[in-house]
């Protein structure tokens, strides 16, 4: 059976974490992460300003008018839904 010494793990994960961090300085490493693609977020706006035409057009009071918009925030969340009915049953 082997004995796992915890101390000499988090001593030695330590060591390597320092000597990778100053090797990532001394070459200027940079993460850059972007979130999806520039067009996807002009197709999500025109699909939000869509839906909440509809979805306020469809209100009979303040409320309902409000509901509205916030259905209108999470519209993704009913398509893929309802996607999910007809392709899985």
């Amino acid at each position: 059976m082997n004995y796992f010494d915890e101390a000499k793990f988090q001593k030695k994960l330590k060591k390597k974490v320092n000597k990778l961090s100053k090797k990532m300085a001394k070459k200027n490493f940079q993460v850059n992460i972007s979130k999806g693609s520039k067009g996807s977020n002009g197709f999500y706006f025109l699909g939000f300003l869509g839906s909440a035409i509809y979805f306020i057009s469809r209100s009979t009071d303040f409320w309902g008018g409000v509901l509205g918009f916030l259905k209108a925030i999470i519209w993704p969340l009913f398509l893929v839904y309802e996607a999910f009915v007809k392709l899985l049953g």
